[in-house]
């Protein structure tokens, strides 16, 4: 029997449970030194040396909207490749990896807070919470968007 389930990485953000597929995620990392960059975009919380790479750093929170963290508690992050550019997603937390079933994949909803909405392939629902599954590919072509609006 084949198995269609779909694996995903769990973090936090803003307490909100979120995923992403295993197979998008290269590393989970703690806390790294990360240097700023110029006249970069709010998003862009600088860059970092990950084994010899230079690595764009993404502050989610900045990228959806949403508040500051509190200080305090550990940064982590995960690192991700678009378009052959390696990318430091900051996170909350990581979670475990969960696995489910096609089956259980559901379109957005509409009451889905509309920033997740934008970078969002769907849900899963879960004992008590949702969790919005991150498409890599909206979550960080926010550069190209705003480039060609200009």
């Amino acid at each position: 029997m084949e198995n269609d389930n779909k694996d995903y990485v769990t973090i936090r953000l803003a307490g909100q449970l979120c995923g992403i597929p295993v197979l998008e995620v290269h590393d989970v990392l703690s806390e790294q030194t990360i240097t700023s960059v110029p006249l970069a975009p709010p998003a862009v919380a600088g860059v970092l040396n990950l084994r010899g790479r230079i690595v764009t750093a993404i502050n989610l929170r900045k990228r959806l909207g949403l508040k500051d963290k509190e200080s305090g508690g550990e940064n982590m992050s995960i690192v991700v490749e678009y378009e052959g550019e390696p990318y430091s997603l900051l996170i909350d937390g990581v979670g475990d990896v969960l696995s489910f079933s096609e089956d259980s994949f559901e379109r957005n909803p509409v009451t889905l807070d509309p920033c997740w909405q934008d970078v969002s392939s769907g849900i899963f629902r879960m004992e008590g919470e949702l969790m919005v599954i991150l498409d890599v590919e909206k979550l960080l072509n926010f550069g190209k968007t705003q480039a060609e609006a200009a």
